[in-house]
């Protein structure tokens, strides 16, 4: 069975040869690249793959694009700051030797945070719908934590390596995520959900989720990284319901 593994890109220059040569078993490697400014695309074209530039659509969109751009129906999605392991790799290429195998499969996700492979916290295994019949469902239009959905009926299976996740570099870069991606974006879409909050929300989840993630879900296991996890998860906690606040407050 033919296969194409599909990549979205944005000024991915430091991820995204890393993420196309752990696909390089795959029938077509296509990246649809919104509008890179550094050499992503370059790079994506020089190492084999079919480059296709699409303005941006949102997260769930813009990968039913490149999707639906693929030449096969059997699709591997990975995001550029990801990489199919070895081992992951080839189970993939023994099941697709298969007669009959599942709609779609989900895959765990392990984390590399700051160096650090991450096994705790509530960010392992993770696991993504990341293999699939394209003809058997499409991705959410979520602007936020996007997945690809199964059609009601279709048959679903379980691998068991990973896609490895290589999250952030540093500290700034984690905090400005948060700030500019995470906690906006998950604030509107509560918002547009019409939920509220309160002032008790405000200071008492952020809290909950500290202790949540370090304590319950024994974050602490995963040394100081641990912490950092917990303290930002926090902090996105904390920024969403603000925003979501401010939100409400701008539409009095």
């Amino acid at each position: 069975m033919k296969i194409s593994a599909v990549i979205i890109t944005l000024n991915e220059e430091q991820n995204i040869a890393r993420a196309i040569r752990s696909v390089r078993w795959a029938d077509e490697v296509v990246v649809v690249d919104s509008g890179s400014t550094d050499s992503t695309r370059q790079i994506a074209s020089e190492l084999g793959a079919r480059v296709i530039e699409q303005e941006w659509l949102g997260f769930g969109r813009q990968k039913q694009f490149a999707v639906d751009a693929a030449a096969n129906d059997f699709i591997f999605s990975l995001d550029a700051d990801e990489e199919a392991s070895e081992e992951l790799s080839a189970e993939i290429r023994q099941l697709l030797r298969h007669d009959s195998i599942s709609d779609g499969y989900r895959i765990p996700r392990l984390a590399v945070y700051l160096g650090r492979e991450i096994r705790h916290g509530g960010w392992y295994p993770d696991f993504q719908l990341r293999l699939f019949d394209r003809r058997k469902g499409r991705w959410s239009d979520e602007v936020i934590h996007e997945s690809f959905k199964l059609d009601e009926g279709a048959c679903s299976g379980q691998l068991h390596n990973d896609i490895l996740h290589f999250t952030c570099n540093d500290i700034s870069e984690h905090a400005r995520m948060i700030q500019e991606r995470y906690a906006p974006l998950s604030a509107r879409s509560m918002y547009e959900k019409g939920k509220r909050t309160s002032v008790v929300k405000i200071l008492a989840a952020p809290v909950f989720s500290f202790f949540r993630d370090y304590v319950l879900r024994a974050g602490f296991l995963d040394g100081t990284q641990g912490v950092m996890i917990a303290g930002f998860g926090a902090y996105n906690v904390f920024l969403k319901n603000a925003f979501l606040w401010q939100m409400h407050r701008a539409t009095k």
